[in-house]
């Protein structure tokens, strides 16, 4: 990777980051597309100190940069503009620098689409989703889902306060979903049962040991399950999903798309295609290593 004075900067801001695999991912792109750009890790601890590096980057040879937990609410208030999608959602995880100026948007929602098409073949228009946890990514998720014409999106939490709350900030922009709220628990496995697509929006089964999200009798052939989880590969509600007959969709797609569709607002005005399969492929090989490091030194 060539750096010099003309090298124009992207990255990832959240707390913590180095876990990301954006800059594996993007570094890929960047170089398979010459673009001479590199993407960093922007590891902020302390929400007070957002703002001073956020205004850093309008000064700074920045071409926009992504946004991960904490701070995807947060980037609301210090953009300039927020696009209307990423408005619904409630959360911006992509900026795109613009002579100084910040424009926010939300990619995660329409990337775990994007996923689910490739993968699964799905069109959202007229399908029943049911989705567990009412956190930022599920609200990304359920913006996507109304401005596809999903039929009916229903919103499974432990916290069943939670996501009442989230679907009715959503209620006015449904135009034609129905939104339920539900609480976790065996009492309301039917929401399940009765989904076309089901997706886990939780970190339930990013570590091992880890319970089951939902539970594996809820699911059978015809239905498309999906875990926004993409470490491991292949989580256990995606081996019981696909055990009962389920077409299985990892999170690794779901990454890659929103990854390569912040790189296609950063790169605006140019039309050559992002390389979603070196995206993927850079991914992949950085999720593997780890798993021989975490194995060799014996941890689990």
């Amino acid at each position: 990777m060539k750096i010099d004075g003309n090298t124009k900067l992207a990255g990832v801001l959240g707390w913590p980051v180095a876990h990301s695999l954006s800059p594996v991912m993007q570094n890929a792109a960047f170089h398979a597309m010459q673009l001479p750009w590199v993407y960093l890790p922007l590891p902020v601890e302390k929400a007070v100190d957002v703002a001073q590096v956020v205004s850093a980057t309008r000064i700074l040879p920045f071409v926009g940069f992504n946004v991960t937990m904490p701070y995807k609410r947060l980037m609301l208030d210090l953009c300039d503009e927020v696009v209307p999608l990423a408005q619904i959602a409630g959360a911006v995880n992509t900026v795109r620098c613009e002579d100084g100026k910040l424009i926010g948007y939300n990619t995660d929602g329409r990337g775990l689409l994007a996923a689910l098409h490739e993968e699964a073949a799905l069109n959202p228009e007229g399908r029943s989703f049911t989705m567990l946890g009412s956190g930022g990514a599920a609200g990304a998720a359920l913006a996507a889902m109304m401005m596809a014409g999903a039929a009916r999106v229903t919103v499974v939490s432990r916290d069943p306060e939670h996501a009442r709350r989230l679907v009715d900030r959503m209620r006015p922009h449904a135009h034609g979903t129905e939104l339920v709220a539900l609480e976790a628990g065996p009492q309301n496995g039917a929401a399940f049962i009765e989904a076309d697509v089901v997706v886990n929006a939780t970190p339930v089964g990013m570590t091992a040991g880890d319970p089951l999200p939902i539970n594996p009798h809820w699911l059978h052939r015809g239905q498309i399950v999906c875990d926004m989880i993409y470490a491991p590969l292949r989580t256990r509600l995606l081996e019981e999903a696909e055990r009962a007959g389920a077409m299985v969709v990892g999170g690794l797609g779901m990454l890659v798309h929103q990854g390569a569709m912040a790189l296609e607002l950063w790169n605006a005005g140019c039309n050559e295609s992002v390389p979603r399969h070196v995206m993927r492929m850079a991914a992949e090989a950085a999720i593997q290593a780890r798993e021989n490091n975490w194995s060799g030194s014996g941890e689990k």
